[in-house]
């Protein structure tokens, strides 16, 4: 399986906290524990030219990791609408934390993707609803990370074809953070956890179901329709 791992890679520049937590990028933290599955991943980040997601690159890619944050309106309209265009053609996307409100997922999503937020070292339980889903395999009944950011609903998407893990907050609120999507022949996985100040992409559980859903979304040769005039399967009896 080819998988890009994109990341806008800029609070790892900017904040030293960040910095120290990922020292070698969101992305590389991201791509060393889903090669641990023998998959070939590279990564891609927002400076690079074309935001290093070339036609080229494109077009091998079978699965995409995105993660951003701060910088989701420097993502120029034609390679999101790349993006969203393999998606449908039959890429894999696994869109993590913030990622909601980037341009890719806003697209394929048709909604304002918004939700509610708090940065308050809060402690969260993730839920898993539905144990027999091949993403949240090899799980206990819930992960459970000492600190994160809050996400709090109403969280602003369409109604997921399949809801997977129902977080809860110290603070009282609740949040879907683990829900898949079909658009096109393209299978996306959005999975909540991971603001940047904090360790969550070093937690087991949290690695597990990124490893699952990357699986998941893969899209292993199914058939590609045929649209357009057809010609009939059987004879016409004209009367």
């Amino acid at each position: 399986m080819n998988i890009v791992v994109w990341n806008e890679f800029r609070h790892e520049k900017e904040n030293p906290v960040v910095s120290d937590i990922y020292p070698e990028g969101i992305h590389g933290a991201l791509a060393s524990f889903l090669e641990e599955d023998g998959h070939h991943v590279t990564t891609a980040t927002l400076d690079e030219e074309e935001h290093g997601l070339t036609d080229e690159v494109l077009n091998k890619t079978d699965v995409m990791v995105w993660w951003g944050h701060k910088a989701h309106e420097e993502v120029s309209e034609e390679i999101a609408e790349k993006v969203k265009q393999r998606v449908l053609d039959g890429m894999g996307l696994v869109v993590l934390h913030s990622g909601h409100f980037s341009k890719v997922f806003k697209k394929l999503m048709g909604t304002s993707c918004d939700l509610k937020w708090r940065e308050a070292d809060e402690k969260e339980r993730m839920w898993v609803v539905d144990p027999t889903h091949p993403i949240t395999e090899g799980l206990g009944e819930y992960i459970e990370i000492e600190k994160e950011e809050m996400y709090g609903e109403h969280f602003d998407i369409p109604t997921p074809d399949e809801l997977l893990l129902i977080s809860w907050f110290e603070g009282g609120e609740v949040f879907r953070s683990g829900a898949t999507f079909k658009r096109g022949r393209g299978n996306i996985f959005y999975f909540r956890p991971g603001h940047e100040t904090y360790p969550t992409y070093y937690h087991k559980d949290v690695q597990k179901v990124i490893q699952n859903g990357v699986k998941w979304v893969y899209n292993n040769g199914t058939p590609k329709h045929v649209y357009g005039n057809a010609q009939p399967l059987e004879a016409i009896t004209s009367k």
